[in-house]
């Protein structure tokens, strides 16, 4: 989630367009302000450069108009959130898949699926002028590794499962671990962009993390080498039972709840099919 969602309040203009119109139309005042795009923005993009610009772009435009972005955050938009959000595609195992709760305007979802064309993305956010906002860009990027979900973190549990869950200044580190943890699989990681704060808010949450069926955690940095600043997270590995004996118990009454729905369906087909049965007969 981007960090000036919450201090962006106020009108949004715009709102009706999509994100290349709402670009069009702001290209005075909050693309003014918009830097070059650093020489290590190729090395971290790769062939997908072209797409990260753009989607800076977008943001200094169509996501200031719409309250995504704060102002302020323009000229800044390439060091302090997409390129401080791509480097975490250097913890990402080949292949795995990510669920990025709290999804704002994309961050960090939308830099890591740019980066890592490999790894199959889910933005997870529950308000609808953000998820429109987002669905546009995945379309005009052309993110076939990017999939918009609408729904908050507790009501997608038994229904998606992660190897690895993301989030970026959305809610303290226990909170958040309550919402993350329980969408991952066994022994898949929860990455929380947490900056200054990072060990003092893991320092105040290690029980709760352990309820919550962690079994490692510790504060890293990323991008070391690459960003002036490397990004600091908090990254908490899950044993067997993610999010803890009251997130399995959610999970196996969805199974059940999956399966009892595939029975009564057959039940009902067959049905259909006797009926047919019995009108053949006569």
């Amino acid at each position: 989630m981007d960090t000036e969602s919450a201090a962006a309040g106020g009108p949004v203009a715009g709102a009706g367009g999509s994100a290349a119109e709402g670009a069009a139309g702001a290209a005075g005042a909050a693309a003014e302000g918009l830097a070059e795009a650093p020489a290590v923005a190729r090395e971290v993009f790769g062939d997908r450069f072209d797409a990260a610009v753009r989607y800076t772009e977008l943001l200094a435009t169509a996501g200031v108009q719409r309250g995504l972005i704060g102002p302020r955050e323009v000229p800044r938009l390439w060091d302090r959130h997409v390129l401080n959000c791509a480097v975490l595609a250097e913890l990402l195992p080949p292949g795995s898949t990510l669920c990025d709760v709290g999804s704002g305007a994309g961050l960090p979802g939308i830099p890591v699926a740019l980066a890592r064309p490999d790894v199959s993305v889910t933005l997870l956010e529950p308000l609808l002028r953000r998820t429109t906002f987002l669905e546009e860009v995945v379309r005009e990027l052309g993110l076939e590794n990017v999939t918009v979900l609408r729904g908050r973190a507790e009501e997608m549990v038994g229904k998606l499962a992660v190897d690895v869950v993301t989030a970026r200044a959305v809610a303290p580190l226990d909170r958040l671990a309550g919402w993350g943890l329980p969408l991952l699989r066994p022994h898949g990681q929860m990455l929380a962009l947490k900056g200054d704060s990072a060990e003092q808010e893991l320092a105040e949450s290690r029980a709760g993390l352990a309820k919550l069926g962690a079994v490692e955690w510790t504060v890293i940095s990323v991008g070391e080498g690459t960003l002036e600043t490397s990004t600091r997270v908090v990254q908490v590995k899950a044993g067997e039972s993610p999010g803890g004996v009251k997130a399995a118990t959610r999970r196996a009454k969805a199974a059940r709840a999956g399966r009892n729905a595939g029975a009564g369906a057959g039940a009902v087909r067959g049905g259909e099919r006797g009926r047919g049965g019995r009108r053949r007969g006569r």
